[in-house]
C-alpha cells in the first residue's frame, strides 16, 4: 500500500471573498473620527509573517507605529488616502496608486474618502523562534 501524496499548495484567488474581520484604530492613537475598518485576508502564511488582502476603510485619522521587522506594500483600489511622516512630509494615494511603510515608520495615516487597497504584510519578527 503506497502512502498518500501530499497536496500542492492552492492558488489563492483574490475574486473569492473570504469572510472579513472589523475594527477600528486604537482609542489612544485616533486623531480624527473613529472609522470602521474591514479586512479580507485571502493568504496568511502558516508561520504568521506574511499576510496579504484587501482593506477598506471610512474616513478618518489615527497614529501608526511599524515595528522593526514589520512592513506594509499597498495598492490602491479605490477612494484616496494621505499618510504623513513624523516631519510633517505628506504624500496621497489614489486608485492605481502604490506604496511601501518601511519598518520603523511612524506617522499618520489619514483616510480622505472611503478607501478600498490590496496589501500585503511581511512581520520578520513573527517569523524568528521565541
Amino acid at each position: 500500500m503506497t502512502a498518500p501524496q501530499p497536496q500542492p499548495p492552492a492558488l489563492v484567488d483574490f475574486r473569492t471573498s473570504p469572510e472579513p474581520s472589523h475594527d477600528r484604530p486604537r482609542p489612544d492613537r485616533l486623531v480624527q473620527g473613529n472609522p470602521a475598518r474591514t479586512t479580507w485576508t485571502h493568504y496568511g502564511a502558516p508561520s504568521g509573517d506574511f499576510d496579504c488582502g484587501i482593506w477598506a476603510c471610512e474616513p478618518g485619522a489615527w497614529r501608526i507605529a511599524f515595528p522593526p521587522g514589520k512592513e506594509e506594500f499597498f495598492h490602491v483600489i479605490s477612494g484616496r488616502l494621505r499618510i504623513r511622516d513624523e516631519a510633517g512630509n505628506a504624500r496621497e494615494f489614489g486608485p492605481g496608486d502604490a506604496c511601501v511603510i518601511p519598518a520603523g515608520f511612524q506617522g499618520v495615516f489619514e483616510v480622505i474618502e472611503p478607501v478600498r487597497k490590496h496589501f500585503v504584510v511581511i512581520d520578520r519578527a513573527a517569523a524568528r523562534p521565541a
